[in-house]
């Protein structure tokens, strides 16, 4: 018996606990990244810990998610990013360097090393073989004053592939097809190491599309081993003294394994509005299409639009249809303007954006009115694209020119094309946007603008449990529900109090004045609640309104750790048939919280309808510590 890539890393990196499913543990993180998205909060909370200097061996804050200054939020924001990251110790990617994941795959990356990132799309770094995980910014922030980050040791799930993907089948084929096994929650507790001979016929850029969507899966992270291929890349990037061989043991044991034939699989999309609603594009049909959108740090490779501009040479987007590609760093962008492939994108008439995640976060080109919307992005959940009306599918790079192309949502192997790519032996190495720290904080001044608020703390928990039901929502519920993040709100992601009037603003529009009237409560939520993005800003806002239990059948992983970080408790319904027995403005009590929570199980009274039901308790003992002390930041504190 052998050690899986996963098991090796931990190893290496436990400081707390004991390696066994399901177990608590510490890991000791080598390196963070933060975007300006959830970076404000995380640096926020940073200061707040009286830390002079990062402890980490490397910490990066990117600025990809929101470059559009229509006011001055924005660049205040970015110059506080800027300063307090100087100040601290921390690496600064300039705006228009790209997007954090795309950047710190070519630039920062090592094998065998721990890496987690105020973004739920950290995992792409798993792609080089890195155990790369998706975090709420405190977390970040702790990692970043020399904190162990705390998860319950995941299951390893081997994917096993053979074969060789067809002409114009992609890696996001293998993804979507990954999705369609296992669902968006089939992930949960789980990490997914990528095995089998197929993994030799995959780029690095391809394997980091795989990692990158595995965080729909609900995956903890998605991993895979550094071979001949990563050598390659490392070697492209002039970084060969950061590659290392690392590979799982001949006799590795898993605790499940799937094996996915490349050579059976087709063009496969996402249709709206989940990831896992996946289907061959072959039985989809010929829809007609509005809009194509490629970019996002899944698809935003070299390898990615060097394949897109092939396909498009020589043709015109269809005249019905809107095409904007936005390349994944600079390096990319500067890679395609000098080897000719930009001007053959150009001269499709296929728009060029800014190195940004921009539209896959609802930054700019909504869709239409009731638009099919045709991306290459990772999430399609309903109103994430900015228009709830739009129907928005996800789909490969490939799938996505040809049907610009056509008008129609077409299976890209109609069109007969070699698109094999040469990747270059070395690619153009310009850092200068990435500014390096001050020596000593002294040497900084932190630029703190007026939009920039105080957090909101939360007090230590009472004995007593009680409020009303402020808001009941169903299955898979998004944190693009509970917190929209669109080019109106998003230059307020260090104001806490103007967001939380927007707090499930696509749900419920009274939902803040109800909170705000009733003194704060409880939210009821069904299966899988806080599935996607890693924002805290989903656990603040709710905070700010004073919520102060959530109980669901079941949370998604990052979400359901943000609560916690923040005091508000995460409670599953013993039985799920007590979630059909509340209603809205029901007024629930337990009378002995603090007791109880110890004891694995609370009872609650709803009072308005004279009946009892009960909830258990999945929380490790210093989760519910954190919990008495009204949140992690007060629970260092005290600790200390």
């Amino acid at each position: 018996m052998g050690d899986n890539l996963v098991l090796k890393i931990l190893k290496k990196h436990l400081v707390e606990g004991k390696i066994e499913s399901g177990q608590p543990i510490g890991i000791k993180i080598d390196q963070t990244l933060t975007q300006d998205s959830t970076g404000t909060m995380a640096y926020l909370q940073l200061e707040a810990m009286d830390i002079d200097r990062v402890k980490t061996k490397r910490s990066v804050a990117f600025v990809d998610h929101n470059m559009l200054q229509q006011g001055f939020e924005n660049a205040d924001d970015h110059k506080f990013i800027q300063t307090v990251a100087s100040k601290h110790g921390v690496y600064f990617s300039k705006p228009g360097n790209g997007i954090c994941h795309q950047v710190f795959l070519e630039r920062f990356s090592k094998p065998g090393e721990t890496l987690i990132g105020s973004d739920s799309h950290t995992p792409t770094a798993g792609g080089v073989g890195m155990l790369a995980m998706g975090a709420g910014g405190l977390d970040v922030a702790l990692a970043m004053a020399g904190g162990a980050y705390n998860i319950n040791t995941p299951k390893v799930y081997k994917i096993n592939l053979t074969g060789k993907l067809g002409s114009m089948v992609a890696a996001k084929d293998i993804i979507l097809e990954v999705l369609r096994k296992f669902s968006v929650k089939g992930g949960v507790g789980k990490i997914f190491e990528y095995g089998g001979e197929g993994v030799k016929t995959l780029s690095v850029p391809e394997r980091a599309t795989i990692t990158n969507m595995g965080a729909e899966l609900g995956a903890t992270t998605s991993i895979f081993p550094s071979d001949e291929r990563t050598l390659e890349f490392f070697k492209s990037q002039n970084r060969e003294k950061d590659f290392i061989y690392f590979e799982p043991d001949e006799e590795a044991v898993y605790d499940g394994e799937v094996t996915i034939d490349l050579n059976k699989l087709e063009p496969l999309a996402a249709r709206p509005h989940s990831p896992d609603n996946v289907l061959e594009v072959s039985k989809i049909g010929k829809i007609k299409v509005d809009q194509v959108a490629i970019g996002s740090c899944t698809n935003s490779s070299y390898e990615d639009l060097m394949k897109v501009a092939k396909i498009l040479k020589g043709k015109k987007v269809h005249p019905d249809v809107s095409l904007v590609i936005a390349p994944g760093s600079r390096q990319v962008m500067e890679m395609i303007a000098r080897n000719g492939a930009l001007g053959d994108i150009i001269s499709s008439g296929a728009r060029v954006l800014e190195n940004s995640c921009g539209p896959c976060i609802g930054m700019g080109q909504a869709p239409g009115t009731d638009g099919i919307s045709l991306r290459t992005f990772n999430r399609n959940f309903y109103g994430r694209s900015g228009t709830l009306s739009a129907k928005v599918y996800l789909v490969s790079p490939e799938t996505a020119a040809v049907s610009a192309i056509n008008g129609v949502l077409t299976d890209p192997r109609e069109m007969k094309i070699d698109l094999n790519i040469e990747m270059p032996e070395e690619f153009i190495i310009d850092d200068s946007m990435i500014l390096t720290p001050a020596k000593t904080n002294k040497e900084v001044q932190v630029k703190r603008g007026p939009n920039i608020k105080p957090f909101p703390v939360n007090k230590p928990l009472d004995e007593k449990l009680s409020g009303k039901v402020l808001l009941k929502v169903e299955d898979n519920i998004t944190t693009d529900h509970i917190m929209p993040s669109n080019s109106k709100l998003l230059p307020f992601r260090s104001n806490i109090p103007y967001l939380s009037e927007f707090c499930f603003n696509t749900v419920d529009k009274e939902f803040p004045n109800r909170a705000k009237e009733n003194g704060g409560g409880l939210i009821i939520a069904g299966d899988n609640y806080g599935q996607g993005s890693s924002r805290e800003h989903a656990a603040l806002a709710p905070l700010y309104l004073g919520i102060k239990a959530v109980l669901a059948k079941y949370f998604a992983r990052i979400h359901k750790a943000n609560l916690i970080n923040n005091g508000i408790i995460p409670l599953e319904f013993k039985d799920e048939k007590s979630y059909d027995c509340i209603d809205l403005m029901d007024e629930i009590i337990c009378d002995n919280i603090k007791n109880e929570l110890k004891l694995g199980e609370v009872t609650f009274r709803n009072n308005t309808k004279g009946i009892e039901f009960k909830a258990t308790v999945d929380l490790t003992y210093k989760e519910i510590e954190v919990i008495y002390a009204g949140g992690r930041l007060n629970y260092v504190k005290y600790k200390n």
